[in-house]
């Protein structure tokens, strides 16, 4: 004599594996592991640097089925590879590249090329080179940044764009304009 069969407890469909909630709870999962990678990848610390790690590093990268679309209007096809990166073992970040330096010259005590407008977003890092055949102070107005420049020199300035607004660059003593600092809203 036999005992009846006991279908398994738990699913929508007895006996055809995973329920919808099991199914959703490893989907949930999945989404959360990649969430905690790309936060890990993406890590910058609050001063625009980036931090590394001397631990070895385990990249594991997979490359999902190709797709082909067509586009019947243009008679084109395209084909899109899917890959997916995972990394464990040590946090590394990508590091942005330096903001290129924007030089302005000054001959016979005027801007060459005219007053040069130099726009940045605020936030971003002003790299700002003067290079004179004239002696004069630099001023940067709005930041209240000044550096002597002597004939035939030039002077740097670096510092984070943090204040909105349109902000003269003169040769200070001359009361000359040799150029114009744009910052935008970020």
């Amino acid at each position: 004599m036999s005992t009846p069969e006991t279908p398994p407890t738990g699913g929508d469909d007895p006996g055809r594996g995973l329920s919808g909630v099991q199914r959703a709870g490893v989907v949930l999962g999945g989404l959360a592991v990649l969430l905690i990678v790309f936060v890990v990848l993406r890590g910058n610390d609050d001063n625009g640097g980036s931090s590394s790690s001397s631990a070895p590093q385990t990249t594991a990268t997979s490359t999902g089925a190709d797709s082909t679309a067509s586009d019947p209007a243009s008679g084109s096809t395209s084909t899109a590879t899917s890959t997916t990166t995972a990394s464990t073992g040590s946090t590394s970040t990508a590091t942005t590249p330096e903001p290129a330096v924007q030089t302005v010259r000054v001959v016979n005590g005027q801007p060459a090329g005219g007053i040069k407008t130099i726009s940045y977003t605020k936030g971003d890092q002003v790299r700002l080179k003067v290079v004179s055949d004239t002696a004069d102070e630099i001023h940067v107005h709005g930041y209240d940044l000044k550096k002597d420049v002597t004939a035939g020199g030039s002077v740097e300035f670096d510092f984070k764009a943090t204040i909105e607004g349109r902000f003269e660059v003169e040769l200070e003593n001359a009361g000359t304009q040799i150029a114009m600092l744009e910052v935008d809203p970020s």
